[in-house]
């Protein structure tokens, strides 16, 4: 097995020659012939000044150098793309694709034996998840960890839970400018991830309950020092895979694997972004997310983590009640644990590891959940072909059956310029929809499936409403949501026939989600409508990246991967 320094040769028509070349210009870093000689585990450093997530990342590379050194092996730091959700325009899912290429085709290029991969913000794990599976040199993922809890007259808060709920009572006139800037200074208090459990937390637990990162490592607090000795140690792990030559990705990432985080994802109110990147990352391996196969497991695992925006804590209190290792005893008999880690050892090692913390309750036990079922339900029906998700975990109760009146948003913009216009004809008991907004109609799929509530509704205490969309929604946010419905308006679906005035009806327990319009006016307005896009559709981009992403983006059923990045997949008709 070719290792270190002459793995991967650059070609010069002279193995020899390219050794000696590579040599010389790594010798001009001062290394010497006995670290040259070692396995390399390669370290993909994504720091970024607009990335406050990765605020911690100096300070992980040098543990897991450390942890590398210690072990007898070289660490070699790259960069790779870096994407803070709030600072990616249009949107971070945009970008995600492009970083799961760049991560991938980084750890290819260059010598490395392992890799340790340092994600956090929401679509950086995805995006190396997607890298790993494709790239398959042994990978350990190390997660940046959640920010600490922020204080306001005694409350606790947490971006961004806290920030969507606050900025409605805002909006609603309950709170005014002053006090809403201060809230501001006070939502996001240290370097980290959201500390509630949105799209962030919900990755950084689906890879440690998938084996791909350590025991713990998703919910040690960026700030503390147990992050900088995770750290550490998954550096000595990496090292140890780098001599080895394994596991590898494949043989972590199996079906067995991606059900035991879909189990997991149920039962700690996981955000629906998560559905979407397990699908992408298991896409890459030829393996398929099955919709009915996860709405069964939504119906059959309750929510067991009390963490907002289906509970009431954050992640250092689910740290502290015991992480990831003591959900799982709880859900022991579901998991299949004996699927293999990064640690050489099976995920029944995990479990061992927890901790018992007398008179915790932020883990419960099956007896007594937070919610009797998962996270998130599958719905079906004339308006969602391939299948639409809601967060029923964070919706309200009295709306999961409910029929009411259309009100249609073209686009995103369309949205912005009407939602809070007085003359708006919308009631508390309507449903509120938005077209245009998926991968290709946007672009990007953004996470403006969280439609705010009418400015005159706010004002009167309306808190939630039916809301649908072909948009995302962050893991972060709440209400009576129907995301992702596939395919996408932009595509030829049907949620680009929908008309002011129609009636729609929502029913969760029986997985529906209907446009109550007859089969003979549906094919009406097809025909009328054309084969053309909807004009209010981001216009076709002609060159670059986001011509690539429009061609080649896929629906959310299928992970909204690129079509020639899934084996076997093939161009998209």
């Amino acid at each position: 097995m070719t290792q270190g320094m002459r793995k991967g040769l650059t070609s010069y028509g002279d193995p020899d020659f390219s050794l000696f070349l590579r040599k010389a210009f790594i010798k001009a870093m001062g290394l010497s012939d006995d670290a040259l000689s070692r396995p390399i585990v390669g370290i993909a450093n994504t720091f970024s000044d607009y990335n406050a997530c990765h605020g911690n990342v100096p300070k992980l590379v040098e543990a897991i150098k450390r942890g590398v050194m210690l072990s007898g092996a070289l660490p070699m730091e790259f960069p790779t793309i870096s994407i803070h959700e709030s600072f990616a325009h249009p949107t971070s899912m945009f970008l995600r694709n492009l970083m799961a290429m760049d991560t991938e085709e980084m750890v290819r290029a260059q010598p490395m034996d392992a890799v340790v991969l340092i994600g956090g913000c929401d679509k950086t794990i995805p995006a190396q998840m997607m890298a790993a599976a494709s790239a398959d040199v042994p990978t350990v993922i190390v997660p940046v960890g959640p920010m600490l809890v922020g204080h306001y007259k005694g409350e606790q808060l947490g971006a961004c839970t806290d920030c969507r709920r606050l900025w409605g009572e805002h909006r609603g006139g309950r709170i005014d400018e002053q006090q809403i800037e201060f809230i501001n200074e006070r939502l996001a208090p240290t370097p980290g991830t959201c500390m509630v459990m949105g799209t962030a937390s919900t990755m950084a637990c689906m890879v440690e309950a998938m084996g791909l990162a350590l025991p713990r490592s998703a919910t040690i607090p960026a700030t503390h020092a147990d992050r900088l000795r995770s750290a550490e140690a998954s550096g000595m792990f990496a090292a140890a895979m780098a001599k080895n030559g394994g596991p590898k990705p494949s043989a972590l990432m199996t079906e067995a694997a991606f059900r035991n985080a879909l189990i997991v994802m149920q039962a700690i109110g996981g955000s629906t972004n998560g559905l979407i990147h397990l699908t992408a990352a298991a896409g890459r391996l030829g393996l398929k997310i099955d919709l009915d196969v996860f709405d069964q497991l939504g119906r059959d695992v309750p929510v067991l983590v009390d963490l907002k925006p289906s509970g009431d804590h954050y992640m250092e209190h689910f740290h502290w009640a015991g992480g990831v290792p003591r959900l799982m005893r709880e859900l022991q008999n579901l998991l299949d644990l004996n699927t293999p880690t990064v640690t050489g050892g099976t995920l029944r090692d995990y479990m061992a590891t927890a901790e018992d913390v007398p008179g915790q309750t932020v883990i419960r036990p099956r007896t007594s959940p937070i919610k009797a079922m998962g996270s998130m339900a599958v719905l079906q029906g004339n308006l969602a072909p391939r299948g639409a998700i809601i967060k029923q975990s964070a919706a309200s109760p009295a709306l999961m059956r409910h029929t009411g009146r259309a009100v249609v948003f073209e686009s995103v913009e369309d949205l912005t310029e009407r939602i809070d216009h007085p003359e708006l004809d919308v009631t508390a008991d309507d449903v509120l929809v938005l077209r245009n907004a998926g991968p290709r109609g946007a672009p990007g799929m953004p996470e403006a499936g969280y439609l705010p509530i009418p400015r005159k509704l706010a004002t009167q205490g309306v808190k939630d409403m039916v809301r649908i969309s072909d948009a995302r929604m962050s893991g972060t946010a709440f209400g009576t949501i129907v995301l992702h419905i596939s395919p996408e308006s932009a595509a030829g679906g049907p949620l680009g026939l929908v008309q002011n005035g129609d009636r729609i009806a929502l029913d969760v327990i029986g997985r529906r989600i209907d446009l109550l319009v007859d089969d003979a006016e549906l094919a009406r307005r097809r025909e009328a409508a054309g084969a053309a896009p909807p004009a209010a559709a981001a216009p076709v981009p002609d060159r670059g990246y986001a011509a690539l992403f429009h061609r080649s983006v896929l629906q959310a059923d299928e992970g909204c991967d690129f079509d020639f990045l899934v084996p076997g997949r093939g161009p998209r008709e």
